[in-house]
């Protein structure tokens, strides 16, 4: 079976070059690229202020961070999470980049890029020219954003799982993986459900962006007859 780490943070911002900080980091463990259920979560005090820019987008508070460990006080139990398989996220290097910075301070490596996976990536190699964020393709996969009512490290990562299969290929009908769940803790299995075929029909914004992305292509494949 092969691990791998899908995660995603929430920042003060958008920069560490410029002292932005990690608040909020969320892991998910997949095996065979479906998640087992173990997951990893912090909130993370940045010794420093939350600029309004990014409350309204996260939700979280300076007020809410109060008696939260610091990164270095959640670092080793990230990093042993983390193990060292591929580490799966939407948008990576921005990711990759606010947790380099971290670990920097600490006088840690950074993380390896060859284990890096981008989702968004994928979905620009897979839909060209087409809205690739996370909301953006859990409406074109048809997963439910209900709950997301800003972003949220933990749910990200939930929901980014069900679009990394989507991307992936798709759970195979009939799959099925079981585990343990850890010493003296019981096997738990995971059945997939069978596939039911839907149709993707793109919105009148992603039609003229993928319209505005053939113009710039020679001789595209896509109109040709």
């Amino acid at each position: 079976m092969t691990r791998s780490v899908l995660f995603d943070t929430e920042t003060t911002g958008l920069d560490p070059l410029h002292g932005d900080r990690v608040i909020e980091v969320a892991a998910l463990e997949l095996v065979n690229d479906l998640p087992t259920g173990r997951h990893f979560h912090a909130l993370i005090h940045p010794d420093r202020d939350i600029p309004e820019d990014a409350v309204r987008v996260h939700g979280i508070t300076l007020d809410r961070l109060a008696g939260k460990p610091r990164f270095a006080g959640i670092a080793d139990a990230l990093l042993a999470f983390f193990g060292d398989g591929p580490l799966v996220a939407h948008n990576a290097p921005f990711d990759f980049g606010f947790l380099d910075a971290e670990f920097a301070l600490l006088g840690r490596p950074a993380l390896d890029r060859a284990r890096m996976v981008d989702t968004l990536a994928l979905a620009k190699a897979r839909f060209p020219g087409l809205p690739n964020s996370l909301d953006a393709l859990c409406r074109r996969f048809t997963i439910d954003l209900s709950e997301r009512t800003t972003h949220n490290a933990l749910l990200d990562c939930r929901l980014l799982a069900q679009v990394y299969v989507e991307l992936t290929g798709g759970r195979q009908r009939g799959l099925s993986l079981a585990r343990a769940a850890g010493p003296g803790l019981p096997t738990v299995a995971y059945e997939a459900a069978p596939r039911t075929p839907r149709r993707i029909v793109p919105t009148d914004a992603e039609l003229a962006a993928h319209a505005a992305f053939l113009v710039r292509l020679k001789d595209p494949l896509w109109t040709a007859g």
